[in-house]
């Protein structure tokens, strides 16, 4: 016999298979008789206005007593909308923590990032490496989330590694639940982030809906899903100089009919938008990034980018891989008993281009004959065998080809990362984390 369970909603017992359909139901607007109720209440407040029409001056007390009296009721009608809306919210996080499901993925014995830090060892003297410390690889599955899940599967990686490697960022993520929810769990968190003002643009573009559906989402949406919890994410664009010049919206916004695609820029043509993965949002300052939703509060490694002059004078790519290994060797490193790999204290970074978001885990310099030095990026895709990745690891043969990419391969017009800064932000300033914002840097 089928065990039940009751709902932590209504109370109402139902099969235990059938609770987590039953508890999303919650989730869901209000039905038709709170909407009728509330219309009722709305048309008999609309009555007793129009009754109380009359013009009245100084002199016509009662009158202006009775518009008082309707003027604090309508507030109070507000105020107690404002508190059922706090109630609602607090309600679906306090189900979702119990009902979210960890994520299943392939666990690497050793650690995924240990097999990495061992065969960059092995490769010639004349390289350094700098990489994340401990990050799982999830792929996208086949009749899961193949063709459209690679954002959430960046995400999981991300949150592995915060939930890991920071305690601050565990106590607080995902009801300091301590695991990495799946895909479905994530898309609910999302919603609650829009719920409560985080990226309100983009809220929009999916109207404030996305659990259940084959949407592609971006690293606007990592961002505004990780400060929703307070984390400091942050935003960083690459693109031609003609960008800081466009605001790229989405549609419905106030500035949708000026949404241009950055491949037609320089024509200025219009063009259809295909989803977020065509968003990114840019800002200017007389010739001054700056990164962070609270606008006078910058990330400590903006500036260093921002004063690198190794970094103003690159051209093209080379700034975007410039940024990485700035990003990933600022601030703290240690080895691990390695000569030629460093460990950093930062996180991985969500790596975002058209058609596409990969992981970041590190990079890669090597010293060449001719002076040069030749870069690669250490890159974590979903959409490779995280089976593959291990055996081709263990064995030390094929991982390059896997995980190794070099400037040359950055032929996208624009790309954009989101990173994590230290802190937990709460009160004003997680407020001020709610408009996502971004850096902007020339390609």
């Amino acid at each position: 016999m089928d065990s039940s369970s009751s709902c932590p909603f209504c109370d109402q017992v139902v099969p235990s298979k059938e609770l987590q359909r039953h508890a999303n139901g919650h989730f869901e607007d209000e039905d038709n008789d709170d909407k009728q109720r509330q219309l009722a209440r709305d048309f008999e407040l609309a009555q007793q206005m129009a009754l109380s029409s009359t013009p009245y001056d100084n002199d016509n007390q009662e009158t202006i007593k009775l518009k008082g009296s309707l003027d604090s009721g309508k507030l109070s009608c507000e105020r107690g909308a404002l508190v059922k809306e706090k109630l609602n919210v607090d309600e679906k996080i306090s189900s979702l923590i119990g009902l979210q499901n960890r994520s299943g993925f392939y666990k690497v014995e050793g650690g995924l990032m240990s097999l990495l830090r061992n065969c960059l060892e092995l490769e010639s003297s004349d390289s350094t490496s700098v990489v994340s410390g401990y990050v799982d690889h999830y792929q996208s599955i086949e009749f899961e989330d193949l063709g459209w899940g690679c954002g959430w599967r960046n995400i999981q990686m991300l949150c592995s590694h915060l939930i890991m490697q920071r305690p601050e960022a565990r106590n607080v993520l995902f009801g300091g639940s301590g695991v990495v929810p799946d895909i479905l769990s994530l898309q609910r968190w999302l919603e609650i982030a829009w719920k409560k003002g985080f990226d309100v643009h983009g809220a929009e573009h999916f109207n404030y809906k996305i659990y259940g559906r084959k949407n592609w989402i971006g690293a606007t949406e990592c961002a505004a899903l990780l400060r929703s919890f307070g984390l400091q994410a942050r935003i960083v664009d690459f693109g031609p100089k003609e960008c800081e010049e466009l605001y790229l919206s989405v549609p419905g916004s106030s500035s949708g009919a000026q949404m241009v695609n950055l491949i037609d820029a320089n024509k200025r043509k219009t063009a259809k938008v295909n989803g977020p993965m065509d968003r990114f949002l840019v800002s200017k300052n007389d010739g001054v990034p700056q990164t962070g939703s609270s606008g006078h509060e910058k990330s400590k490694y903006s500036r260093s980018v921002l004063e690198n002059k190794s970094t103003q004078k690159a051209k093209g790519h080379q700034v975007l891989v410039d940024w990485v290994w700035n990003y990933f060797s600022d601030g703290r490193i240690c080895t691990y008993s390695h000569q030629h790999v460093n460990v950093s204290g930062k996180t991985p970074l969500f790596f975002q281009h058209d058609g596409h978001s990969r992981t970041i885990v590190g990079i890669q310099v090597k010293q060449q004959r001719n002076g040069m030095q030749q870069y690669n990026l250490l890159i974590l895709d979903p959409a490779h065998s995280t089976k593959g990745i291990e055996k081709s690891l263990r064995e030390n043969n094929g991982w390059q080809k896997l995980i190794k990419r070099g400037t040359h391969t950055l032929n996208k017009p624009q790309y954009q990362l989101c990173y994590i800064d230290s802190g937990i932000a709460a009160g004003a300033d997680l407020e001020l984390l709610k408009k996502i914002d971004s850096l902007f840097l020339e390609l």
